[in-house]
């Protein structure tokens, strides 16, 4: 498998870590969370058949954190662009 880094180019995916879905966001207040909210936030993810997006870290490389879009099927990556749903930020409830 390879893998787009949007500053080094394609490069072999043992080059990278995988930082899970790019669109999960991180609870405000951990401390107000129930127990099963804490839970679905750690743990539960779509994990898709097709397009998904995705965070990487070109660690053995330029070391930059980033999200792209990979197909799971085909393993075909590329950097997400600027209308991509998963790079806006989601809203957290009040």
């Amino acid at each position: 498998m390879r893998i787009q880094c949007p500053h080094c180019g394609a490069r072999d995916a043992h080059e990278f870590t995988w930082g899970g879905e790019a669109q999960v966001s991180r609870p405000l207040d951990p401390k107000a969370c129930s127990d099963a909210q804490w839970g679905a936030y750690l743990f539960v993810r779509q994990n898709p058949m097709g397009s998904s997006y995705e965070r990487w870290c070109h660690t053995y490389g330029c070391g930059q954190w980033f999200n792209i879009r990979r197909d799971t099927v085909t393993h075909r990556s590329e950097p997400m662009s600027e209308s991509d749903p998963a790079r806006m930020r989601l809203k957290r409830p009040a």
